[in-house]
């Protein structure tokens, strides 16, 4: 589920730098996605 979303964001926003719409929200939601993935690896880690 974490993966759809993130691969949608990345989508997104390769469609917003191509066409120059949403740039700033893209950016930010690609920003709290990067976010949210390196907290769950880290976190993986560290309980594994």
């Amino acid at each position: 589920m974490l993966w759809s979303i993130v691969g949608i964001l990345i989508a997104l926003w390769v469609l917003g730098l191509i066409f120059e719409i949403a740039g700033g929200i893209i950016h930010i939601l690609l920003v709290i996605a990067l976010i949210v993935v390196a907290f769950k690896v880290i976190k993986g880690r560290t309980t594994g």
